[in-house]
């Protein structure tokens, strides 16, 4: 069996990001990510009427922005940029509002969540047509995630709705 180390430098796709480009997947990638958080920690906090419905479809919003982080993140490999997910850069550059610490009654849960949900499209809708010009491959990533998170946006708000 060989240890031997392979140090030579890995082949590279031709096509690298601008500046610009890997600023706005940066900013998207660590929205999407906080996004994954604290819905998972809203998810865990929340209590009152209706709990098992808004607890699982907090599962939903989790799943899709983990799912967003990973596509975004593999887009900015793909386009040689080095995604930084580190738990402080998140908690440092996030423009998702801080989730609350001690448990959450269900109405106020919807309203969090639905905000921490708009911060997340109102950065994915900032950068996408700087992104678009650039790598309509990366605007894509971005558009089917704002179309995600806009309908669980959509979904969770309705239950907070009264005539």
């Amino acid at each position: 069996m060989s240890t031997k180390t392979v140090t030579s430098a890995p082949v590279r796709m031709s096509f690298t990001a601008s500046e610009t480009l890997s600023d706005h997947l940066q900013a998207s990638l660590v929205d999407v990510t906080a996004l994954s958080l604290v819905a998972k920690q809203i998810h865990w906090n929340v209590v009152g009427p209706n709990f098992r419905d808004l607890h699982l479809n907090l599962d939903e919003v989790v799943d899709i922005a983990r799912s967003g982080s990973d596509a975004l993140a593999e887009r900015m490999r793909a386009i040689n940029v080095v995604p930084d997910g580190r738990p402080g850069v998140i908690a440092a550059k996030t423009t998702v509002p801080e989730a609350p610490v001690s448990q959450v009654i269900t109405n106020e849960a919807v309203d969090y969540i639905v905000s921490a949900i708009d911060a997340v499209v109102k950065t994915l809708r900032a950068v996408h047509a700087e992104v678009d010009a650039e790598d309509p491959i990366s605007s894509g990533i971005l558009e089917d995630y704002t179309q995600q998170l806009e309908q669980q946006g959509w979904f969770l708000s309705a239950q907070n709705y009264t005539a």
